[in-house]
This record gives structure tokens, sequence and C-alpha cells, in this order.
């Protein structure tokens, strides 16, 4: 390739990377004011709750009725960057954006990562067909789209960069899209912040030298995170499964789903699980923030609105799981309890989402240097811990996690793994 022939690559990527970033980051603005508004109506109306059966209901048989080619959610984005497959409809954007937020008002327990990252290779596919792009630069505009939502929505512009490249394929990363996934996501992110959208500020990690005897205890911090991680795959899946097998109707499934939710905030008595939960995980980082046993609370309650079929994405309320997590397991192993709710709160979402070097530069973006080199350790032995498992069963897997010659991409679900939906 001639230099002039780079250069005019070079310039299309930027170009139409900070297109897609423009896009993203104007998506997420709205995603975000309108979750806020959303919660905060929760909030001041708690009784809206006991309608999340009968806005389940409803929702399901609208999405069963107009959204069945986008009901694959992140795998359909995955598909369609693997296989080229046809132009992911338009109308996803909007779908998952009001599903999203309906989800938070009636108080469904699901994040806001999954709504992004969808919106965002809604808006990248369709300006790759308006542009007509060939195969291989589609495939780029896809990951761009995914960086640009991803680091947009949460304000870490170059943890969404490399997810974007991390998250399609277990053992590779995908660089041809290293330019214009970078430029997506931070004119996503200068975009939304533009906007006037401020992000969550989350406690500075604390220093803490990394010794022989330090690195022990993250090895057995980095285990725990495993075993939670693979309960949180293992349970939400499950139950999307059985639910598909005993009830047809999405609607019915969603509906359940939204009684057994109502059910669980009335038995424990606080409405703490409901929606991203993220106060809960700012006060994970202090002493006595959150009871012992929250993590396992919030698993359950988003593994039940998941798994039932409500829209939204699994990161939030993974940092809360998380965070509450290393906040217990930290005191019992003499690691500074801020430095262990900010590992774990990373550390949880990499293990399930295959993502250990995005994950693990979010902290630092979050949290600050002090993080590392601790953050590293812990999400990238998690992500072998977790074997080959994720919340997103149409990952590819390249290359084993114990080694051995690179294999054809083959998806995780084709490996016995859960089926994708």
């Amino acid at each position: 390739m001639t230099w002039r022939a780079r250069l005019a690559a070079f310039a299309q990527w930027i170009g139409l990377g900070a297109l897609v970033g423009v896009c993203c980051g104007a998506a997420s603005a709205l995603f975000l004011y309108l979750l806020e508004e959303a919660t905060a109506f929760r909030i001041g109306h708690e009784s809206i709750v006991f309608l999340l059966p009968v806005a389940g209901l409803l929702l399901g048989l609208l999405y069963a009725r107009f959204g069945e080619r986008i009901k694959g959610g992140n795998n359909l984005v995955i598909d369609t960057i693997h296989d080229d497959g046809p132009e992911i409809p338009f109308r996803m954007m909007p779908m998952v954006l009001a599903g999203t937020v309906l989800t938070h008002l009636f108080g469904g327990s699901a994040g806001r990562e999954g709504t992004a990252v969808q919106m965002g290779a809604s808006l990248a596919d369709w300006i790759s067909h308006r542009a007509k792009l060939d195969r291989p630069l589609r495939r780029v505009l896809l990951a761009a789209g995914v960086a640009g939502g991803f680091g947009s929505v949460f304000g870490t512009p170059i943890a969404g960069a490399i997810f974007g490249l991390e998250f399609v394929v277990l053992g590779r990363i995908e660089y041809e899209a290293l330019v214009p996934a970078l430029v997506a996501s931070l004119v996503g992110d200068l975009t939304t912040r533009a906007l006037g959208i401020v992000h969550t500020v989350y406690p500075s990690a604390p220093h803490l030298e990394l010794s022989p005897l330090v690195c022990a205890k993250w090895i057995v911090f980095a285990a725990a995170v495993a075993l939670v991680s693979v309960a949180f795959i293992e349970l939400t899946h499950f139950l999307r499964r059985r639910g598909e097998r005993h009830l047809k109707g999405l609607g019915l499934r969603m509906a359940l789903g939204g009684a057994v939710v109502v059910g669980l905030w009335q038995l424990l008595g606080t409405s703490d699980y409901l929606g991203l939960g993220v106060p809960m995980i700012v006060r994970s980082f202090a002493d006595g923030g959150v009871p012992d046993w929250a993590f396992a609370a919030k698993l359950v309650f988003t593994a039940v609105t998941l798994g039932a079929g409500f829209l939204g994405g699994e990161v939030t309320p993974l940092f809360l799981i998380g965070a509450a997590l290393g906040g217990v397991l930290a005191p019992a192993l003499g690691i500074p309890r801020e430095l262990g709710a900010g590992v774990g709160m990373a550390a949880v979402f990499a293990a399930a989402s295959n993502t250990p070097i995005a994950l693990s530069i979010m902290a630092v973006e979050l949290l600050g240097a002090n993080v590392l080199p601790h953050v590293v350790i812990v999400c990238v032995l998690a992500y072998l811990f977790t074997g080959h498992r994720s919340i997103y069963p149409s990952q590819r897997l390249a290359r084993g996690k114990g080694g051995g010659e690179p294999i054809a991409p083959t998806k995780l679900r084709d490996l016995g793994g859960p089926p994708a939906t």
C-alpha cells in the first residue's frame, strides 16, 4: 500500500469514527438523561414497582410483535460482525432505549451497557449501509459503534475503545478496528459530556505495594470473583432457558419475572437492589456501607430481571456485585476495602464478559492509577478461572484460555454453553 493509500485509509477511519462517535454520544446522552429521570420518578413514587409485571407483559408483547429481528441484542451485534449478516434494523436503537428506560422506571434490576452497545451498533450499521461500505469496512465500523456506545455511556473512552476490540473474539484483539474505535469512543465521550451529562465519581483507590503475599491474596480474591461470575452467568442462562421451555410467550415470561422481582423487593424490604444500584456501588467502598450479602442479593435480582427478558445490560449490576463482594473479601484478606471494592467492581464484569484488558483500563479511568497492577492481576486470573463461559454466548473462541494452537473462531454456545437468545 502506498503512502497516499495509507493516508486516505487513515482519513477515512477518522472521518467515519468521528461520525459514529457523535451519533453514539448523542444517543447515550439522551439515554442517560431519560434513565436519570425514570430513576428519580421511581424513587419518588415507589409504588410504581408493583406494576413491573404488567409492564413486563406489555413490553414482552410489543417486543415479540415488533422486535423479532433484534431480540438477540449484543449477540446479534457479535454475529453480524462475524457473519456479515443483514443490516441491523435501525429500530433497534429506539426500541432498546425505550425498553431499558421502562425497565428501570418500574424497578427492574438491569444495566445500561447492553443498550449503549446495541444503539451504537445500530447507528454504525445504518451509516455503513448508507455509505455503501464493503464488508471489511462495515465490520470495522460496527466495532467502532460498540466502542462509541460503551465509552460514551460510562465516560471511559479508552476502555470503550478496547472493549469494542476485545469482546468479539476470545484470544484475539481486533486491531484492524483500533483507529476508528478509538476515535468513536473519544468523540462519543466528548459529545456526551458536551451535552451536559455528568458521570458518577468513584472513590480513588489507595496505594498498596505489590509483594508475594499480596499476590497470593489476589489469587484467592480472583477465585472468589470467578465463582460469583460463573454463578451469575449460569443462573441467568438457566432462568432464560427454563422460561423459554415452559412459557412460550415473552410477555408471560417477563410478567412472571417482574412478579418475582416484586416479591424479592417486598421480602427484603429495601429498594437498594432495584435499577442500576449506583448509590450502593459507591457505598460499597466504605466500612459498613452495604450488607455482607448485598452481592448475592443483587446477583439474584439481576439474573431474574434479565433472564425473564427485560431489556438492559449487565455492567452496572455486575459493578455492584463486584464492589460489594470486594468489600467483603478485602478486610478478610487484609487488603484496603477501597482497593478491594474497586478491583472487584472491574473483575466480576471482566470475567463474565471475557474482557480483562478493557476492564482493567476502565478501572484506571474510574479509580486512578493506584488500582494498578492489582486490577490487572485479578481480572486476568478471574477471566481464566471462569472458563469458556460468557454473558454473551455468541462470543467466538479463537484460542482456548488454557493455551494451544489458534482455532477457527467458534461460538461459545457451540461448545456446549448456553444458547444465545
